[in-house]
Order: C-alpha cells, then sequence, then structure tokens
C-alpha cells in the first residue's frame, strides 16, 4: 500500500448561513481502497463529496484541512486544483452532471484523450467503457445525447466518465440508485474490479443503501448531523455496531429484508 493517502481530511468543518453543515470530519483512503460513507438523507454525506470535489458554494466557511494526493486543498474550488488533485465523480444529480447538447461518446472521449489516447484509441475505449457498464449497443448509446437517456442510462454514462477519467480517487454519491437489482450488481462488480487492479484509484461510495455497501466496501464511516459517529471495517460496523446511530441504519435495512450482517456471519 502507498505510503501516501490518496485522500486525507482532518477535523473538517463547513458552515453555510451561519449554520455548521459538517462539524469535524476525518477520512484516509489510500489507493485501492473502498470506503462507504453511510448515513441517512440530510446527515452530511453529499456535503462531504462535494467539499472534497471543490464543489462547495462560494460563502461557505470551511476549516480543517483536506489534501488529496498530497495537495493542499482545502480552500481550492475544483478548477484551481491540479490535475493530480481532481478526483472523478459520480453525482446523484445525473441530468446536471451530463451536457445535454453533446454526445455521450463525446463526453466520454474527451477525459480519454486528455490521458494521451489519439482520436480513433479515445473512441475505441469509450465504446468499451459503455459496454463494461452495462449498456446495450454502445454505439448507438454513443450517439445520443442525455435527454434520449433513461435515468438508469445515465448514471451509468456517469460511471463509464469516472472510469475514463483514470483519477487517483473516484467519489461516488449514491452511484447505484436508479439502477435494477442485475445492473446494480454488474456495476459494483466493476467498481470492486477497477479499484482491485494494480494501480486501481481508491473509492469514496456514498450511500444509504448498506446492502450495496457491504458488497463492495472494505471500512464504513457513519455520518450523523454532520459528524462520523462510527469508523471500522465493514464487518464489524454490520456484526457489532458500536453506535445507537449504526444500529439504527442496520435495523432500517432489517426491516425491509436486508439482512447485511449475514455476510459475515
Amino acid at each position: 500500500m502507498s505510503a501516501i493517502p490518496v485522500l486525507m481530511i482532518d477535523a473538517l468543518a463547513v458552515s453555510l448561513d451561519h449554520q455548521r453543515v459538517l462539524d469535524g470530519i476525518g477520512l484516509t483512503l489510500f489507493p485501492g481502497q473502498r470506503v462507504a460513507l453511510l448515513g441517512e438523507s440530510g446527515s452530511g454525506k453529499s456535503m462531504t463529496a462535494r467539499a472534497a470535489l471543490g464543489l462547495l458554494p462560494a460563502h461557505a466557511i470551511v476549516t480543517g484541512s483536506m489534501r488529496i494526493n498530497d495537495v493542499d486543498v482545502t480552500h481550492l474550488p475544483a478548477l484551481s486544483r491540479p490535475a493530480q488533485a481532481r478526483p472523478a465523480m459520480v453525482m446523484q444529480d445525473t441530468l446536471a452532471a451530463l451536457n445535454p447538447l453533446t454526445t455521450i461518446g463525446h463526453q466520454i472521449e474527451q477525459p480519454l484523450r486528455r490521458t494521451g489516447l489519439g482520436r480513433t484509441a479515445a473512441r475505441a475505449a469509450a465504446l468499451d467503457l459503455l459496454d463494461r457498464v452495462g449498456l446495450p449497443d454502445p454505439e448507438r448509446i454513443a450517439r445520443r445525447c442525455s435527454p434520449e437517456l433513461s435515468g438508469g442510462q445515465r448514471q451509468r454514462v456517469c460511471i463509464a466518465i469516472a472510469l475514463a477519467c483514470r483519477a487517483p480517487l473516484i467519489i461516488a454519491d449514491e452511484p447505484t440508485s436508479a439502477l435494477d437489482v442485475v445492473t446494480q450488481a454488474q456495476i459494483l462488480r466493476l467498481l470492486r474490479e477497477v479499484t482491485s487492479a494494480p494501480g486501481g484509484p481508491a473509492l469514496l461510495f456514498i450511500t444509504h443503501d448498506l446492502h450495496a455497501a457491504a458488497h463492495l466496501c472494505d471500512r464504513a464511516l457513519v455520518i450523523a448531523a454532520g459528524r462520523v459517529v462510527e469508523d471500522a471495517p465493514m464487518p464489524r460496523v454490520l456484526t457489532a455496531p458500536q453506535h445507537h446511530h449504526t444500529r439504527s441504519l442496520i435495523q432500517s435495512a432489517a426491516s425491509c429484508g436486508i439482512a447485511c450482517e449475514r455476510l459475515y456471519a
């Protein structure tokens, strides 16, 4: 394992309009690690992602520190960061994430071209990524624009674009929420395969889906009211939760027929 973390967040606090929305967040990811950030809606999961991505509102007050690839990005918005300190992202709002005025193929090819591929090679790699994320007839999908696709198709396209960036870190905010069970399993396998490969990226998997997190991630942080209340290996989080909020999440999943702890029984 590399001695330098891909992502290191220390005592991060964020205030918006005089209200503290994140308070003392700490998180460290090394290359190839898959960490889940779990919590209910409004707990601070997506705000943590926005902070790491450099997408906080301009009026946000930020204290603490964030480093990506050993670059201090605490007060750097996304476009001011050097290339090696820009994570790839998979956002929950796929309509906002994709450009409706250009083709899907073009949007995947652009980050591939920036990695040094020529036009023909980038086109081939884009089609391969569309195939790997489970989209049928990649050539047809590549010619379409985002409004012509379903929500699940757009979400898979966003994952393909994140993989095309070949970034050291992928931040995925609810990347499987619009997918059916079969496609979700395919995407989770793909993310595991990519992060497990030699030199693969780290993954920060932000979700309220305990089942998906249990199948993909090695470690989990549970966040509530803007604070991390539990940080432990995934098996321990599911079989011996220490915080009442974690226990509540597991009980809620169980009430829906999802007994994730059986994976580690």
